[in-house]
């Protein structure tokens, strides 16, 4: 929903200021359609519905996996094509990975998202309404802007979809902006007052493999990044969730892991999430689980927090790395 279209046109129709609030509820809490609106005259509620689109995106495909996972495949209105995925836990947990781009100007080169043509930042409307889409038929608690694209390219709006997501029940604290290390953002995610949790894409423990496989290592250093996260983590007192996928053969090797807790250090600043790579068509493979095991084990040795991600939606090309808005 353009929430600034609605208002600008209630402003129109001369409707009191509290009817826009009105309105954002109802989408907020799950309504279908404007019909659902029961406390909005019917006059307005049929003048809407000709004027703003109940929602910025049009559904162009959805895929559902054996795990629950659900993942949609949308075109804005100049037809770019980006992917939302809402995954389901046995814990009861109900997430979502919003995309903040069509496509990413990055190219990381072991995501799939990175092989895509960019296309362009999302609207405020257009990354709201990805989130929407999924609260119309069930409840939802969390939030990852890890989908496609780099959100803190695209601050502004990111942060202000964000700070929409309480209303549909997904505080600031169970929301997480993750960066592949986009400087500039870090910096004003240190000023912004909103509790969103950060998570750096680092995958490499040292600076010349994480420039091979992440280009944007040549313009903010690992140093530099781990650096504006420490700043973070001092403004904010929370932990920075470093995300590390495991390539065979290329990040997952034992000395990998020890130079990856060593650059941590033991001073509970970062967690670890080692992340089981999925198939993306890259040319890369995988590692073993013994390999991640005893990757794991080591930064447990060495004190660094780490858990290995619960992969979802692998089998419908909506785990993490996958997104490249391809149907199926």
């Amino acid at each position: 929903m353009d929430v600034v279209k609605l208002q600008q046109t209630l402003e129109a129709a001369g409707e009191p200021a509290f009817r826009a609030k009105q309105v954002w509820e109802w989408a907020a809490r799950g309504a279908s359609g404007y019909d659902e609106m029961t406390n909005v005259p019917a006059a307005l509620r049929a003048r809407l519905a000709e004027e703003v689109p109940f929602s910025t995106l049009k559904v162009v495909h959805e895929a559902r996996s054996v795990d629950g996972t659900i993942k949609t495949l949308f075109h804005t209105h100049d037809g770019r094509p980006i992917e939302a995925v809402l995954m389901r836990y046995r814990d009861g947990r109900r997430s979502l990975c919003l995309s903040s781009q069509s496509g990413c100007p990055l190219t990381c080169t072991f995501c799939a998202t990175g092989t895509m043509k960019f296309g362009r930042n999302l609207t405020v409307g257009e990354i709201v309404d990805q989130a929407l889409h999924f609260r119309r038929f069930e409840d939802v608690d969390h939030a990852v802007f890890m989908g496609m694209g780099e959100p803190l390219m695209n601050f502004d709006n990111v942060l202000a979809a964000a700070k929409r997501l309480p209303d549909m029940g997904i505080t600031h604290r169970r929301t997480t902006i993750s960066t592949v290390g986009w400087l500039p953002g870090i910096e004003r995610l240190i000023e912004d007052p909103a509790p969103i949790r950060l998570a750096l894409s680092l995958h490499a423990p040292e600076e010349a493999l994480r420039s091979r496989i992440m280009p944007v290592n040549e313009r903010y250093s690992m140093e530099q990044v781990l650096d504006g996260c420490r700043r973070w983590h001092a403004a904010k007192r929370r932990r920075v969730f470093i995300e590390y996928v495991m390539l065979a053969g290329v990040n997952d090797q034992y000395e990998q892991a020890l130079q990856l807790a060593r650059l941590l250090g033991e001073d509970d600043i970062f967690k670890v999430n080692l992340i089981p790579y999925n198939p993306t068509g890259t040319g890369y493979d995988g590692s073993s689980r013994e390999a991640i095991d005893a990757f794991r084990a080591v930064l447990e040795e060495h004190r660094v927090p780490v858990t290995v991600r619960l992969t979802r939606g692998r089998d419908i090309d909506a785990a993490c790395g996958q997104l490249a808005a391809a149907r199926g």
